[in-house]
Order: structure tokens, then sequence, then C-alpha cells
């Protein structure tokens, strides 16, 4: 997964269904391990601002 940095506003939503724990926040970005991510696109589906999207 891709995150936006331009475009993400850190509100965790992605944080909160990930079910492999695979998202990190701190206060200033988003991060996605790649090496955790199953790839469920649970991440993509709930964020409100679309600023995440298929791809390393």
């Amino acid at each position: 997964m891709i995150i936006n940095r331009d475009l993400c506003d850190i509100c965790g939503s992605c944080v909160a269904v990930c079910p492999a724990d695979a998202i990190e926040i701190s206060e200033f970005k988003v991060t996605i391990l790649d090496e955790v991510c199953i790839n469920c696109l649970k991440c993509i589906q709930v964020c409100p601002i679309k600023a995440i999207k298929e791809g390393n």
C-alpha cells in the first residue's frame, strides 16, 4: 500500500481497521509496514480522503 502523505490527515481510520497491525501512526505520519501487511485493502476502503492506494 502507498500513502499519499500530502493528502493524509493522520486521522487513524486505517490503523483502527487493520487486522494485521501493519499500520503505525505518529504525530507526523502514518506508515504501512509492507512486511506485515496482508493486502486486505481495508485501509483503502475506510480512508475518508482516499490517501491510500495499492502498490509498493
